[in-house]
């Protein structure tokens, strides 16, 4: 990875999937990476929220990393995130991955803690001290409970060169103070499903990191948008928009049944079963998720589609 590595577009972030025996699924790893290449995901991202990253080991982890590079021979860059206990331990997953050959890193503030700004900050610069690939934050407090402000985040990229991307997980509207607060040489991506993907896109956003579920359709509006093609976009956000309104419902929702659909839609076998909701599927709400994706299709058939 050089240098000069500026994330762009949309970087699905991957499912765990697991066998009946509760192991990682490697088959259905590979089948996964496989279909968003194929569907022109410019990346791949991985150890997520959605990649159930509390609930792996940091073996598993370091597990993932290493099939993920594995699998994609190099056709497309690696980001992973790293979440760790302290210092120490998210140092060691970060030399890993860098080690492995990710290609560039998203720290997540330390597991299970609630630092003020001045030591989440803190924290974030240690572990960025001694990594040399391009490394971001995931800056979700809506999500992960703390968070850095536009200034915070400006003083840790002067005192870190490496220091290039912020992944948000809040409303555009939130997002957008940050665009318009950093320097632009902070690639700056948002998530939450592809929430308001095109109005993202607009104000300024370089790409979004979803779950792979509907990645296809929210290429093709990304492309849209590229070539200045707004209303073709906006067709294809209607399309996708109340299932991903469902699924953002919950952390658990988005994970439980988004697996299932996207599994389906690929035709990875697998139960999908999960760790960070161990209920049965309700099925009045797998009723919703089916009714809502119903007319997606076949996965990477969107341009087919459009064009039928």
């Amino acid at each position: 990875m050089t240098d000069g590595f500026t994330p762009q577009g949309i970087y699905p972030i991957l499912y765990s999937f697991f066998d009946r025996n509760g192991a990682l699924d490697r088959d259905a790893w590979r089948h996964q990476i496989e279909a968003v290449i194929e569907t022109g995901a410019p990346g791949i991202a991985i150890l997520g929220l959605i990649t159930e990253v509390s609930t792996l080991t940091p073996e598993e982890r370091r597990q993932l990393v290493e099939w993920a590079v594995e699998d994609i021979t190099g056709r497309v860059p690696l980001i992973a995130t790293i979440a760790g206990r302290d210092v120490a331990e998210t140092q060691s997953l970060a030399h890993d991955a860098e080690a492995a050959g990710a290609s560039a890193l998203i720290l997540q503030p330390p597991l299970g803690a609630r630092p003020s700004e001045d030591e989440l900050s803190s924290f974030y610069s240690s572990v960025m001290s001694k990594i040399s690939i391009p490394i971001g934050i995931q800056n979700a407090p809506e999500y992960l409970g703390v968070g850095l402000s536009p200034e915070a985040i400006l003083t840790l990229a002067r005192r870190h060169k490496q220091f290039r991307i912020m992944k948000g997980e809040g409303p555009v509207s939130v997002v957008k103070n940050y665009i318009d607060a950093l320097s632009p040489d902070i690639a700056i991506f948002n998530g939450r499903g592809g929430l308001e993907l095109p109005d993202n896109l607009r104000a300024g956003c370089k790409g979004l990191v979803p779950a792979p579920d509907c990645a296809d359709y929210q290429i093709a509006i990304y492309d849209a948008l590229k070539r200045g093609d707004d209303a073709e976009a906006d067709h294809l956000y209607q399309i996708i928009l109340p299932y991903i309104v469902f699924a953002m419902q919950s952390l658990d929702i988005a994970i439980a049944y988004g697996k299932r659909m996207f599994a389906a839609r690929v035709g990875i076998e697998n139960d999908c079963r999960c760790r960070i909701t161990q209920g049965a599927t309700d099925p009045f709400l797998l009723a919703t998720m089916q009714r809502w994706s119903a007319s997606f299709g076949p996965y990477g058939r969107v341009e087919q589609d459009r064009h039928s």
